[in-house]
């Protein structure tokens, strides 16, 4: 497994955004599942603070994949979250639960993760928060 990816999702499973950015390129390409791409460290932080106000995740039965050569990873993965406060435009929130399948890609340079790219199912998400 790739030691950065590992480290990368250690520091989620712990809330540590700061050990997140400190995997990451300073002009880290972050590709917002359903979202705009956001360049560098400060938007990626920015993101992961408005995250952590409306959710709180944990990811589970991780498997990481690496290519050849170490420039690429992907990863398969649980988000176990709570959906803490409500996200503008999207369902009001109410401590509902759900678990969603979700996946992510990265490029990497000098031990450094220059893109994530993250997928997950929106309508899934919404249906499960929908009826929690």
């Amino acid at each position: 497994m790739n030691q950065t990816v590992k480290t990368y999702f250690e520091a989620f499973n712990a809330g540590d955004v700061d050990g997140m950015l400190d995997c990451l390129s300073d002009d880290v390409a972050h590709h917002v599942n359903e979202g705009q791409i956001r360049v560098g460290k400060e938007k990626f932080a920015a993101f992961c603070a408005h995250m952590n106000r409306s959710y709180r995740e944990n990811l589970t039965d991780i498997v990481v994949f690496d290519a050849e050569g170490g420039t690429r990873a992907a990863a398969e993965f649980i988000v176990n979250g709570t959906y803490l406060e409500t996200d503008e435009g999207l369902p009001e929130a109410h401590g509902q639960t759900y678990r969603l399948p979700a996946g992510s890609f990265f490029d990497l340079h000098d031990g450094k993760i220059t893109r994530v790219t993250t997928f997950y199912n929106l309508a899934d998400w919404t249906k499960q928060v929908s009826n929690g």
